[in-house]
């Protein structure tokens, strides 16, 4: 089996799946559900989490042929989410919101708080154009960062603020809506 790993692409998966998942911003939601039921699970949350992204990494492509669509309109389609949750970052807007869960589990916490529809989505967009293996490597460094930040978010609240972290949305909301342009015309030639 030939490795192929790459700083530049682990770099790049990195940072649209940190953009996407945007665990910084969601400290104000994680610090709610802290005080409504104590103590979140982190180091669990975020091992289910990566299970998550990894086994859709490798199955998801088959669930898209089994439904008829290929790689390169699930990436344009990708695209499209990622832009519009760049938007969402960028103005401060809602667009699409879940309810507020009711307890912090697994499940709002692992899915759908870091492994949603966009990270899915993402997860696929980029296997569309980097190796495997440095999406994964890129989901492992996530996943210790996330773990890290649910930790410790009382202390990243209090340190950045709401205007520092208003700041870092922001500032990936750019990145992200870059990432997206890039990605939809990367694929948009491979389905004509």
């Amino acid at each position: 089996m030939d490795l192929n790993f790459s700083i530049r692409e682990i770099a790049t998966s990195g940072m649209v799946l940190f953009a996407v998942i945007d665990i910084i911003g969601n400290v104000p939601i994680i610090i709610g559900l802290r005080n409504k039921v104590g103590h979140i699970q982190s180091g669990k949350a975020s091992v289910v989490a990566a299970i998550i992204m990894i086994a859709f990494l490798f199955i998801g492509e088959e669930i898209l042929k089994l439904i008829g669509i290929d790689v390169y309109s699930f990436a344009v389609a990708g695209s499209f989410i990622l832009f519009f949750l760049a938007i969402e970052m960028i103005l401060g807007i809602t667009l699409y919101k879940d309810d507020a869960p009711e307890s912090a589990s697994i499940v709002p916490i692992a899915f759908p708080l870091i492994a949603g529809a966009g990270t899915m989505t993402s997860l696929l967009s980029l296997r569309a154009e980097f190796h495997v293996e440095n999406i994964i490597a890129a989901i492992i460094v996530n996943i210790i960062f996330v773990y890290l930040v649910l930790k410790s978010s009382t202390r990243i609240e209090k340190v950045l603020g709401k205007n520092g972290i208003s700041i870092i949305r922001k500032v990936f909301g750019v990145i992200l809506l870059a990432i997206a342009v890039k990605l939809f015309t990367s694929n948009i030639n491979a389905l004509f």
